[in-house]
């Protein structure tokens, strides 16, 4: 900045007034300057600048896995809100691991990060409050922290979601649902598996256990219990799938069975073919609708942007006591959930 005001002929202030946009500097000696810092190259220090202010511009985002269409949906919009006010976002995927979590989120502490996003892979968030107590404002998305700082939550609104879907196939016909979750840990898998429940429930039909599998996403777990479920001698006639990976893999479990009859052909056992059970999803995905997928969609670009604004609200001053936002799902029918059985 000295070179650039020797080379203007100008103060050192005057130079910061430009660079800054601030007011008080003539047209003619602010394109001077302008003029010297394009011939110089100079670029203003914004660490320097925003760690005088006590600020850093820059939040924190710790997701499942940023590969996953729904946390993708979130991230942007943290970051388009980020962006409305001159923030970066750094983005790190803990995996479901509770360890990886808590290094991301206290590497982006030791970068002095002003304020953190979370979907929680642990139920212990001791670490946090430390951080917290020395000015982080944090928010927590998609699940609900551990024991750890109050801060606030904004969620979606699971049971909910998943009890309109089980409820929408029994409303054509079925009686054997089953249902296909994430690990039982994970707090969004046991809402929707209460949501299952109560729809079950309200309707006066049993709860099995051998109709409800939980686990992993990857694709041989879902094919062995999507398999199993239908080769039994009582197979069900519709299956709910607990998220978007869920639902994919068990369409791919579809393709790969030849043994699929043709609309209108009942299960009769031994070689006959078993019919094409209906399905509906938890989590709208790509290419859904061209698959007539029925689903339960969620809302992860409102889902990020309420985190997002939420805490912006925190960094501007907002020392009200901590909020707790549920979003609603909505039903889409697209007609793989809409067939009774043996239609």
């Amino acid at each position: 900045m000295n070179d650039v005001a020797a080379a203007a002929g100008v103060a050192l202030k005057t130079v910061s007034r430009v660079v800054n946009n601030e007011p008080g500097v003539n047209t003619a000696t602010a394109e001077r300057v302008q003029a010297a810092i394009d011939r110089l190259g100079y670029r203003r220090n914004d660490g320097a600048r925003t760690l005088r202010q006590g600020r850093t511009s820059s939040i924190g985002l710790v997701i499942e896995d940023v590969a996953d269409p729904f946390y993708s949906g979130l991230s942007r919009a943290v970051e388009d809100v980020a962006l409305g006010h001159d923030y970066l976002v750094f983005t790190g995927s803990s995996g479901e691991s509770p360890t990886r979590e808590r290094d991301l989120v206290l590497a982006f502490c030791a970068r002095r990060v002003d304020g953190l996003i979370i979907v929680p892979a642990g139920e212990d968030h001791e670490y946090l409050t430390p951080e917290v107590d020395a000015g982080i404002a944090a928010v927590f998305a998609d699940r609900p922290p551990g024991a750890g700082p109050e801060t606030d939550i904004v969620l979606c609104d699971n049971s909910s979601g998943s009890r309109a879907g089980v409820e929408h196939l029994i409303a054509h016909g079925h009686r054997r649902i089953a249902f296909l979750g994430d690990s039982p840990a994970i707090f969004t898998a046991q809402e929707r598996l209460r949501g299952y429940r109560q729809a079950l429930a309200a309707a006066g039909l049993p709860y099995e256990e051998r109709l409800v599998a939980m686990g992993p996403g990857d694709q041989a777990r879902v094919q062995a219990d999507v398999e199993r479920m239908l080769s039994s001698p009582e197979p069900p006639t519709a299956l709910f799938t607990g998220n978007g990976r869920m639902t994919v893999a068990t369409l791919r479990v579809f393709a790969s069975l030849a043994s699929f009859a043709p609309p209108g052909v009942r299960h009769g056992g031994g070689a006959e073919p078993m019919e094409r059970p209906a399905l509906v999803g938890f989590d709208d995905f790509e290419l859904a609708d061209l698959l007539k997928i029925t689903v339960v969609a969620q809302d992860p670009v409102g889902l990020g942007r309420t985190a997002a604004e939420l805490l912006f609200q925190r960094l501007s001053g907002d020392d009200g006591p901590p909020r707790r936002v549920e979003l609603p799902t909505r039903l889409v029918d697209r007609g793989s959930g809409e067939v009774g059985p043996g239609s």
